[in-house]
């Protein structure tokens, strides 16, 4: 067996279940779970139709490639979304989701040779952390606390961490902050990625999940244009049908970026095995062409959070996101698990306590005393877990 199998920690909701297994919820309260960020809005009717009007593609052997016409959407919805002219030729590859690819890359572009880093953000998304150490690398954690918005100063980082840096994980907006690079930090990113050679993977796939119609979330590719980096050279972006169009099953998504390393990327994958079926790539095709839905979506958003902010404010240090459907409050208990067993065990709401999504560093653990909710449910139910959880701080 691989011996860095032995290095890789329980995935949160493991945990989180293993921290519940014993705790009674009540009976008669029906369970509201803001723990998982699955979203619950109904998918886009038309995408389920050319998914179910296409089923005869199962009988095809699919392109790793992906079809002209699946590179092609995406292409154009990069361009209209991020104002990115971007190769459908070169500089795209649909993949199966973002976790898969997330994992994948590293596995394709980390040499394993020269003792490398992985630098991720700290909280973050736990794939980032096993995927660098199942590449033969040593993640290192950056964290991203209140005091610097949430966002990783990479002034911090040490210069003998810089000169092993090979792959560095930017998640943007963040999971579970919700915090959003500036241009400003991307451009800081690239510079450092110039003088180090290291490859920046955005993690974009929460970005069409905002507040503020007039000021979508900026992407890696967007400020690449702006400084006139055309060739998008050391960056790659990770986007995804999950959050966007409510099709976290269809596995669904992309990468595109600099088409040296797609093309090293592609060739990794046609051994790899991940082609996405013909039925998917066509339902996607008529996702990634139509915004309409994911105006709706957003609004829904809007809506919940406008709802539970105010019954949650009195009882716990809670605030808007940037963008993407989290909130990342301060727990009055001061302590996030018990927190969490005690909501589940009192009000058959459950949260996900901060700290298993982070880890414990010299400079402290960014995810103590915290807990993440998902408002992925409908509103009414988002307002009824609000109101138990805030019956439940009344109590404490």
């Amino acid at each position: 067996m691989h011996k860095q199998l032995n290095l890789l920690q329980p995935y949160p909701f493991q945990r989180l279940a293993d921290l519940l297994n014993d705790i009674q919820a009540p009976a008669d309260i029906a369970p509201i779970k803001l723990s998982i960020g699955e979203p619950k809005h109904s998918p886009p009717e038309f995408v389920l139709d050319a998914l179910k009007d296409n089923l005869a593609g199962i009988a095809q052997y699919p392109l790793t490639k992906g079809s002209p016409d699946l590179r092609e959407a995406i292409s154009d919805w990069l361009h209209r979304r991020f104002h990115s002219p971007v190769s459908s030729e070169q500089q795209i590859l649909p993949v199966n989701g973002t976790r898969e690819a997330l994992f994948a890359f590293a596995q394709c572009v980390i040499n394993s040779n020269d003792n490398p880093v992985v630098i991720m953000p700290n909280p973050f998304y736990q794939i980032y952390e096993g995927a660098a150490i199942l590449a033969g690398a040593q993640p290192w954690f950056l964290n991203t606390t209140a005091d610097n918005d949430y966002l990783p100063d990479l002034n911090s980082i040490p210069e003998s961490v810089w000169r092993k840096c090979q792959l560095f994980y930017a998640c943007s907006p963040g999971n579970p902050t919700g915090a959003v690079f500036t241009d400003s930090l991307w451009q800081q990113l690239i510079e450092y990625a110039d003088k180090y050679d290291f490859v920046i993977a955005a993690d974009e796939c929460y970005s069409e999940i905002y507040p503020d119609e007039d000021q979508p979330p900026p992407g890696l590719l967007q400020v690449c244009r702006q400084i006139g980096r055309d060739d998008y050279a050391r960056c790659v972006v990770f986007h995804s049908l999950s959050k966007r169009s409510n099709l976290p099953g269809l596995r669904s998504g992309f990468v595109a970026g600099d088409a040296n390393i797609l093309e090293r990327f592609l060739l990794y994958r046609t051994y790899h095995g991940c082609a996405m079926s013909v039925p998917t790539q066509i339902a996607s095709v008529a996702a990634w062409k139509d915004e309409t839905h994911v105006l709706k979506n957003r609004h829904m958003y809007r809506e919940k959070f406008a709802a539970v902010l105010p019954i949650l404010s009195p009882w716990m240090s809670v605030e808007q996101p940037e963008a993407s459907f989290y909130l990342w409050p301060e727990v009055p208990t001061g302590d996030e698990a018990s927190f969490a067993c005690g909501l589940y065990g009192q009000q058959h709401v459950t949260v996900l306590p901060g700290s298993y999504l982070s880890r414990n560093t010299p400079n402290g653990n960014p995810g103590s005393n915290r807990v993440r909710m998902a408002l992925v449910a409908e509103t009414r139910q988002c307002i009824e877990a609000a109101e138990r959880i805030a019956h439940y701080c009344e109590q404490l």
